[in-house]
């Protein structure tokens, strides 16, 4: 036997390992993939309940207000569509909230968020 045909042999061998790799790695990355798809799916689905539920709960012109808001503050119009969510389940607020009730609401909010930083010169 040459060296070439020793070579060419084990390049052989090398090539069915990696291809057994290679197959390893393309089941793997496919799973993972279809993984991210189905916690994208729930997302979703979660996301349409939750805007369902808001539709009945609020108002058009409470919605809309939410909406807005979600522009400059997403992670509070977040926790306060929760809470609204467990609040209307609960019967713990009148149903459907208005504009002028999530103002008032929103308000509250900030009042007890908002610190007022007062600099003293001496």
């Amino acid at each position: 036997m040459s060296i070439d045909e020793d070579y060419g042999e084990e390049t052989g061998g090398d090539q069915e390992v990696s291809e057994d790799e290679l197959e390893a790695i393309r089941q793997k990355k496919l799973q993972e993939l279809q993984k991210q798809i189905e916690e994208e799916r729930k997302k979703q689905e979660l996301a349409a309940q939750r805007r369902a539920v808001l539709r009945v709960i609020l108002t058009p012109e409470a919605r809309e207000r939410l909406d807005n808001l979600r522009v400059v503050k997403p992670e509070l119009v977040e926790a306060l569509e929760q809470q609204l969510i467990a609040l209307a389940q609960s019967g713990r607020i009148r149903v459907p909230i208005t504009d002028e009730d999530l103002k008032k609401i929103l308000e509250t909010i900030y009042k007890q968020t908002h610190r007022e930083f007062r600099i003293r010169y001496r």
